[in-house]
């Protein structure tokens, strides 16, 4: 297998807009040849993913890292790759089943017909990607586009430009350009990747850039998929296991160093207990990072804008009278100059702070007051909804009130994140934090066209429906209504 060398500069050729326009023509072309993909083919397709995505490990840890500045290994290996392995491996093992065409009920005053569902591929599938976790991303999208039997096209982000590049350059050893493609370049190419009239549409990014990215697939009435974001709330009940909770909100803050979609943005708890849950998650940060500075373990930020934006919020809380709490004792220019940002806990916020508006995406934690389930829940419905939302306690009574009443794009229970990798639930935003759902089935179902047909029956008695309408006419509408 040929190697990719990551460390070569990060200059990517800008795809043209015209080349975009060419290649969804070739796909669109190639797909009208073969509209219905056996599944010996997609099989194979899964499995070519498979071997380059995996073969190339640990050349995507590298590029990686380097675009961040720095990127745990583990960070990568977790968040990437085994999320991708075990969404090709249950891709596998299950699409047969997916493919199959299935009987739906038949009303009675329609039998002896009966109906039937065949699950077929839209066509061509539009790939925007982020880069916070940039390989997963763009490739869990893809698992679904192929093993529903579409083609792809992926837009990955500039602010990923080796990771973009050495995407690129694997699957080209595995797919043609009809296949799979991989478009590189910055915002003029997004904007005019977004424009065009794919059969499907999947990005994932914020809220703003959604909402430009909706309106640019509307005007070719595309239907979308928009995984965004928001402030994904933690409600800690009193019933909670501290022992277990904490470590757990920790690790899901920390890991990517925050700058994840899903990441715990805000803790909600009783007033009484918020000094004791600052000093516990304080500590668990300094345990699981006794350093920050030149530590290989955790992530650095992204970009210098980024790091100035976590500054800016702080500043902001503070000016306006919150108090900050910073895990650990490094150096604090050292800190600067490697874009690190150790667990900062804020606390006595308020809502006109600039922190609790906007998503945070990084390892800033404030923790807010809220006296009984009541207050949470009310400070969650206030704001838009989110992606996430977790729930942390042994009282299953509150635990069955916050999933019934709370909305949200998905819940983990006395856990952080994990929803989002099980492939047997979907995974989506609701409202601002998107739309529509991927992962396993729910991700083929999203890539495909559930067609329905209606088959009669040579027995059937419609024809006395017929015109001219007589009294037989208007018996058989009386003996339906009854049926009904």
């Amino acid at each position: 297998m040929v190697r990719i060398n990551p460390d070569k500069p990060s200059q990517a050729e800008t795809t043209k807009p015209a080349e975009l326009e060419s290649v969804l023509a070739a796909q669109r072309t190639a797909f009208n040849q073969d509209t219905n993909p056996s599944w010996p083919s997609r099989k194979a397709k899964l499995e070519t993913l498979r071997e380059l995505i995996l073969g190339h490990e640990a050349e995507f840890i590298k590029a990686i890292s380097d675009d961040f500045g720095h990127r745990a290994v583990e960070d990568t290996l977790i968040s990437e790759f085994l999320v991708i392995q075990g969404g090709i491996s249950h891709a596998l093992k299950h699409t047969p089943k997916w493919m199959k065409t299935r009987k739906a009920p038949t009303a009675m005053q329609y039998m002896p017909a009966k109906n039937i569902i065949i699950p077929q591929p839209l066509g061509v599938i539009g790939i925007i990607s982020p880069w916070n976790y940039p390989l997963q991303l763009a490739i869990m999208p893809l698992i679904g586009a192929i093993g529903a039997g579409n083609r792809a096209m992926i837009k990955p982000s500039e602010y990923t430009p080796r990771m973009s590049q050495l995407l690129k350059e694997v699957l080209a050893k595995g797919f043609t350009n009809e296949d799979v493609f991989v478009a590189t370049g910055g915002v003029d190419v997004a904007s005019a990747f977004s424009a065009l009239p794919f059969d499907h549409l999947v990005f994932t990014g914020s809220t703003s850039v959604g909402r430009i990215v909706g309106e640019a697939a509307g005007k070719n009435l595309v239907p979308v998929t928009l995984e965004l974001g928001g402030k994904s709330p933690v409600i800690i009940d009193e019933s909670a296991n501290m022992k277990l909770t904490v470590p757990r909100i920790a690790n899901g803050k920390l890991l990517n160093a925050g700058q994840t979609c899903v990441a715990p943005d805000y803790v909600l708890m009783p007033k009484a207990n918020i000094n004791a849950f600052s000093d516990a998650i304080i500590q668990q940060a300094e345990a699981f990072y006794p350093k920050v500075a030149g530590n290989p373990d955790y992530t650095t930020i992204i970009a210098d804008s980024h790091y100035a934006r976590l500054q800016d919020l702080l500043e902001d809380a503070e000016n306006k009278g919150a108090k900050i709490r910073v895990a650990g004792d490094d150096d604090k220019q050292q800190l600067a100059k490697e874009r690190r940002v150790p667990l900062t806990v804020v606390t006595d916020t308020t809502p006109d702070m600039k922190i609790m508006q906007e998503e945070i995406f990084g390892p800033l934690l404030p923790v807010v007051a809220a006296e009984t389930l009541d207050d949470a829940m009310e400070t969650v419905q206030k704001g838009d909804r989110p992606l996430a939302l977790y729930w942390f306690g042994e009282n299953k009574t509150k635990r069955d009130k916050v999933l019934r009443d709370s909305i949200s794009g998905g819940v983990s229970v006395n856990e952080t994140a994990w929803h989002v990798v099980q492939e047997d639930i979907p995974f989506g935003g609701v409202g601002p934090s998107g739309m529509g759902a991927y992962h396993g089935e729910h991700g083929f179902k999203s890539f495909s066209h559930m067609k329905g047909v209606f088959i009669q029956s040579k027995f059937s008695q419609g024809k006395n429906l017929f015109p001219p309408y007589t009294d037989k006419t208007r018996k058989m509408i009386g003996l339906m209504k009854k049926i009904l």
